[in-house]
């Protein structure tokens, strides 16, 4: 299931966008920005992201049942999905049709320095959130990039934050030019060009997001890593001849379905084997307790030996 760090994460983006929205609304409404408004819509739906992220973590922590007999971890892969959505359609959507709407009917900005006040206390709040879910992040990026750590992380909440508190903060910041130019240059217009290059963040943010947790729901293999150490633990037990495939599946944050197809040494008794596949299993879970649910499928000796012999 997800961890600790996943809801500290979420709890300190939440806190942090639900004080932003409040503060861009009233900022919007005394000046009449565009970008602000667009940046205020965009806080809110982050703090909605934020409640139903926090929503799949409750939904993918049920005890399996019969319906669900490897249980429902992979509930939250679908709420990021969801989230992902909601990023696209309102927060990118609103941000794109808010810009162009004051560009059809611009009007001035009014006393465009509590603008500057919101936003510089929104990036402050927005850099916070981002630096706690960095933290959290960094530890599981190892020698990776930056987006090979993203494709190969396997809990959503993490990434998810870390990915919009980005976007938010290049937001602001492109918010924070669009009134500065509008103001220096006595432009209307750069208010809600904004507002538009606002909404495309979003959508791009979103289009990543719906990716990649797609990739998680449809049934993603554990990382590299893991299966590499399961072939290399398997072919030290002294009973498997040989690792014929490795079947992983990911169903939650710290939840992986195993399959091993072993080729089990000739001369094992079938007592033998048992307590080869027993001891197999307490190693793999030993080294990977995130391994919940393992199938050894033994290949089979008669079929391996008509091979041969066919061969021959």
């Amino acid at each position: 299931m997800a961890t600790d760090s996943s809801n500290k994460t979420i709890f300190a983006a939440m806190g942090a966008n639900l004080a932003i929205a409040i503060t861009k609304f009233i900022a919007a409404a005394i000046t009449g920005s565009s970008a602000m408004i667009s940046e205020g819509i965009h806080s809110m739906v982050d703090t909605g992201d934020q409640l139903l992220l926090l929503l799949g973590i409750r939904m993918s922590q049920k005890p399996a049942d019969d319906r669900h007999p490897f249980g429902y971890g992979q509930e939250l892969y679908f709420w990021t999905l969801i989230v992902a959505i909601l990023i696209f359609a309102i927060g990118g959507g609103m941000s794109i049709y808010e810009g162009i709407t004051h560009l059809i009917n611009p009007s001035p900005l009014k006393d465009p320095m509590w603008n500057y006040i919101v936003l510089g206390m929104a990036i402050l709040f927005e850099g916070f959130s981002w630096i706690v879910a960095l933290k959290e992040f960094l530890p599981t990026k190892g020698k990776q990039s930056f987006w090979q750590a993203i494709k190969n992380s396997k809990d959503p909440t993490v990434f998810t934050i870390l990915v919009e508190d980005s976007a938010a903060i290049l937001g602001l910041i492109v918010a924070l030019l669009g009134i500065l130019l509008g103001d220096l240059f006595n432009n209307i217009y750069f208010d809600g060009i904004a507002s538009i290059v606002i909404g495309i963040i979003l959508a791009i943010v979103a289009i990543v997001l719906a990716r990649e947790s797609k990739g998680l729901l449809v049934g993603e293999s554990a990382n590299p890593q893991t299966i590499s150490n399961i072939r290399s633990l398997s072919k030290t037990e002294p009973g498997v001849q040989e690792v014929m495939r490795v079947l992983t599946m990911q169903l939650a944050p710290q939840e992986v379905l195993l399959n091993l197809e072993i080729q089990f040494s000739k001369n094992l008794t079938g007592e033998e084997i048992a307590l080869t596949v027993e001891s197999l299993e307490a190693k793999l879970r030993q080294h990977h307790p995130e391994i919940k649910q393992i199938f050894i499928e033994a290949k089979s000796l008669v079929a391996t030996r008509k091979s041969s012999q066919s061969s021959e």
